[in-house]
């Protein structure tokens, strides 16, 4: 143990009290410095009996020395101190850090899981309301569609949600519509791909999803001529629009375009050959019926996916009463597919 010099000195170098030395024990210990620290208690003694000794005899360098050498241990024991509270203060930060990490953790779980309960309601809410009321298929389509969106909004737990699994549920969805048998189908996908679009917008919101839309396209090498004889030419009259809709899913007649459109002989040929020059249709032969082709299919689906994303604004739920009526008025609906 110290002496009471050594303590006395021990407190005016380090300004802290006697536990900061027992600690400093501890320490040393702890790191294996037990030579470290009974040599250090063996020098105090030593220091001490020669200080008594030297004031007895007379011999005041010797004294001096000797209390240069206790302020040296001094100073290596407040190095030491030095080292413990800056260690003790990383494991407090890291800690904290910790805690913090793992508490707004659990604030994003109970929140992931309240926002996934509201989209489950909301598929189930979306395609028992606008579905297809009469439908021998509707059953099987109902689980298909909930399993679909289900999963899709299952996403929403993930940290980040990789562009991959997003495009997987895309491409699902068009696996679905490619067999779908009856062309009123098309009424119930655009329900789906609307709640697809909902619950990839909320993950934006949530920003844990990005596409490729922070990669700004080059818009400036956009070729608007091309774009507009090649696509939105042929597809801006109401009546070719709705000849590409109808074969969409199976071939066409020409009378049955008749009763779709109302137009007879050259005015409905008109439009057709319109169609068929774009490259949007093809008649399987010569007075046969006409059927999609790949370019006219892509660009239907192009339509569909901008008219889902544009959901969220204004207007939208006119431009959807208009375009219901419009269908109600030019079509008629098979006895098995009546809404």
């Amino acid at each position: 143990m110290f002496n009471q010099n050594s303590i006395r000195k021990l407190k005016i170098f380090t300004g802290e009290n006697l536990i900061f030395y027992f600690a400093f024990r501890k320490y040393v210990q702890y790191n294996n410095f037990k030579g470290y620290d009974k040599n250090f208690n063996n020098k105090a003694g030593k220091y001490g009996n020669m200080k008594n000794g030297n004031k007895k005899a007379g011999l005041p360098g010797d004294s001096v020395i000797s209390e240069g050498q206790e302020i040296a241990e001094v100073k290596a024991i407040r190095e030491k101190l030095s080292e413990m509270h800056s260690d003790i203060k990383k494991v407090m930060e890291f800690t904290s850090r910790l805690r913090l990490e793992a508490a707004l953790e659990n604030s994003r779980q109970e929140y992931s899981n309240a926002l996934l309960s509201h989209l489950f309601e909301d598929i189930d809410t979306g395609l028992e309301k606008n579905m297809v009321k009469k439908c021998p298929e509707k059953q099987k389509c109902t689980s298909a569609f909930t399993a679909l969106l289900q999963q899709n909004a299952g996403l929403i737990k993930k940290n980040r949600v990789d562009d991959a699994l997003i495009s997987d549920s895309r491409k699902k969805l068009e696996e679905l519509r490619c067999g779908a048998p009856y062309s009123k189908c098309e009424k119930c996908f655009s329900e789906v791909s609307s709640l697809l679009v909902k619950q990839v917008n909320l993950m934006r919101s949530m920003r844990i999803y990005a596409d490729n839309q922070e990669q700004k396209p080059n818009i400036s090498a956009l070729k608007t001529s091309a774009v507009m004889s090649e696509i939105l030419e042929p597809i801006s009259n109401l009546q070719r629009l709705e000849i590409l809709r109808a074969v969409a899913f199976e071939a066409k007649s020409f009378s049955a375009f008749s009763e779709l459109t109302g137009l007879r002989g050259g005015n409905l040929l008109f439009h057709l050959q319109k169609l068929t020059e774009s490259g949007l249709i093809m008649q399987q032969h010569e007075r046969g019926d006409y059927m999609i082709t790949e370019k006219g299919f892509r660009i239907l689906q192009g339509l569909n996916e901008i008219y889902s994303s544009l959901q969220g604004y204004p207007l939208q739920n006119s431009s959807r009463k208009e375009s219901e009526e419009n269908d109600s008025q030019k079509r008629k609906d098979t006895p098995e597919l009546a809404v």
